[in-house]
């Protein structure tokens, strides 16, 4: 029975699945709720996302704050006792250039990942009473919605995640500085992109946040084809920002590509160490609770 119970949490944590529901709001609650229920089984013990602490219901209370699951092992009513305001205050920054429609093998793109955990982190810094705010780009800012910790709000911003698509071009080095200089107030900048650009451009970039004094954490996605470079046939490879066209026999370059990616990344991860810059590097056939325990360890670290 334990074993069914994990395997039906853990499905709604797999982005193909996800796909498959189509509603923004329901995908971000089945993620956060399956996360939740995945964060109270090891490995994830330790973290209180959602309150502070039980106590015993008493006459006046709310009868919608009892928790029902804790009362069916109990037999005795309890309520959550909520922590107040924490006054963190996160913008997701999406990146939307038109690499991030990449798929292979009929899976999901990195776009839709990306709007996925997009979704299922707002979701859960409302959650949390944390303040979230969004930010869409490619070469140019695009679409912005204020950080608040209202549910109005927060239906806001997954109806910016709805009408994403991939436009454009990556142009990191003019966008993130533009990015930064719409954040009025110091908070948590959580970044989703492919970073397909020049690592020092990169990292040039990302300084006007460390600089403006945010935190910031990187969700760097990939499709798992673009790790391991794994094509069989010969194929032309059409670059899905500029429409170059490039005939190549996969495995002729394989290995070679296989040393400039993993040289790539180590630049990127150490850089971001350097500069105090959390950087997780995630694919997408990931379930998501990696990448949101990440985030729970950067937002610990804050306090």
């Amino acid at each position: 029975m334990a074993k069914s119970m994990e395997q039906n949490y853990r499905r709604f944590l797999d982005p193909v699945v996800l796909a498959k529901i189509g509603n923004l709001e329901m995908i971000a609650r089945f993620v956060v709720e399956g996360f939740l229920v995945g964060l109270h089984k090891s490995p994830y013990h330790g973290f209180s996302v959602e309150f502070a602490e039980y106590r015993q219901y008493n006459p006046g209370d709310p009868p919608k704050a009892i928790d029902w699951k804790v009362f069916a092992r109990t037999d005795r009513f309890y309520v959550k006792e909520f922590e107040e305001e924490t006054n963190l205050r996160s913008y997701i920054m999406l990146d939307k250039s038109a690499s991030m429609g990449f798929l292979n093998d009929g899976r999901i793109s990195k776009l839709e990942y990306g709007r996925f955990f997009a979704a299922a982190l707002a979701y859960l810094m409302v959650k949390q009473k944390d303040a979230v705010g969004l930010l869409t780009f490619d070469e140019k800012p695009d679409q912005f919605v204020p950080s608040s910790m209202t549910k109005t709000q927060l239906m806001e911003l997954l109806k910016a995640l709805d009408r994403t698509k991939c436009t454009g071009k990556t142009k990191i080095d003019s966008t993130f500085p533009a990015l930064a200089e719409r954040l009025k107030k110091r908070g948590l900048v959580v970044i989703i992109s492919d970073l397909l650009d020049d690592p020092d451009r990169i990292m040039n970039s990302l300084k006007h946040f460390r600089h403006k004094g945010n935190e910031v954490i990187v969700f760097h996605i990939l499709d798992p084809a673009e790790l391991s470079f794994d094509f069989k046939k010969e194929a032309q490879f059409v670059d899905m920002e500029t429409g170059e066209k490039l005939p190549i026999q996969p495995w002729m370059v394989r290995d070679e590509y296989r040393k400039s990616i993993s040289k790539f990344f180590d630049t990127i991860k150490y850089r971001c160490q350097e500069y105090g810059i959390d950087y997780n590097l995630i694919t997408t056939d990931k379930l998501y609770d990696i990448s949101l325990l990440a985030y729970l360890h950067k937002r610990k670290m804050l306090y």
